[in-house]
């Protein structure tokens, strides 16, 4: 077999039977060769993840969080499948960073407390009222300012992003799909993967669907066009605050829902 060639330059396309061939010997070198090309991805994502983050938080430390991801997905991606690695890495590297961040337990205890009476108050008020609340009503039912309910969207939205990347199993233990599959590529359904499979990636895909559009909006562009907060801010013509806010309530409000699919699937 000719040996098989590997540039730094390569396009997506080429690099397909690099691919192919680490995932059949699992040759150290292409291994180390993948590692090197991306490595600068680790730096943009990070880079990305530190932008909201305290200063506590070393952006060296979310590097080294996130070069784990990077090993994770070289080791797990699939070529096989209609899905680029770089948009694949982006999941497993920023997951990473986010289940460390989650392990160091960054953001307060009491913070954690007042967020989750947000969530439970957000959650009530759509199921009353068909609709989601404003923060003035939200500020009502659980008696906090409108700044601080703010502050606190800001504080804990980075620790809700990794919930895109949950892993939802079913049927055997090798059949899965994460939820920021779907977010990233709801036209890739297969027409021969199981029924089941098929009907809860349309059941997460209808779940993002009941969004209000501006969130569906912050979603696809963080999680699909890979923007940051203040490029996506530019698009909409809003402030990178207000995308910040928008990317939080639409991670609590898919939270929700998925909870209660999750509920009537077991």
């Amino acid at each position: 077999m000719p040996k098989i060639e590997m540039r730094l330059d390569m396009t997506e396309y080429e690099e397909i039977d690099v691919w192919k061939e680490y995932v059949r010997t699992k040759d150290p070198a292409i291994r180390e060769f993948f590692v090197k090309k991306y490595a600068p991805l680790v730096k943009y994502v990070a880079g990305k993840v530190a932008v909201n983050m305290p200063d506590s938080i070393e952006f060296d430390d979310l590097v080294g969080f996130g070069f784990f991801g990077l090993l994770d997905a070289i080791e797990k991606f699939d070529p096989y499948k209609n899905i680029k690695f770089k948009t694949y890495a982006v999941t497993r590297i920023r997951g990473q960073i986010y289940d460390d961040l989650r392990s160091l337990d960054w953001v307060p205890r009491s913070v954690r407390q007042k967020n989750k009476e947000i969530e439970e108050a957000v959650k009530n008020f759509e199921k009353k009222h068909g609709r989601a609340p404003t923060d003035k009503e939200i500020a009502k039912v659980t008696g906090f300012e409108i700044q601080q309910i703010q502050k606190m969207s800001n504080l804990t939205s980075d620790t809700a992003i990794a919930s895109l990347d949950d892993i939802w199993y079913f049927g055997d233990d090798n059949d899965q799909i994460s939820v920021l599959d779907t977010v990233e590529a709801p036209e890739s359904i297969h027409p021969n993967v199981q029924v089941e499979r098929q009907e809860v990636r349309k059941t997460i895909y209808e779940a993002i669907k009941k969004l209000p559009e501006n969130e569906q909006n912050v979603l696809v562009l963080y999680y699909y066009e890979d923007l940051t907060l203040k490029e996506i801010g530019a698009v909409l013509e809003v402030t990178e605050s207000r995308v910040s806010q928008l990317h939080t309530r639409a991670i609590l409000r898919l939270r929700n829902l998925l909870n209660e699919i999750k509920k009537s699937l077991i």
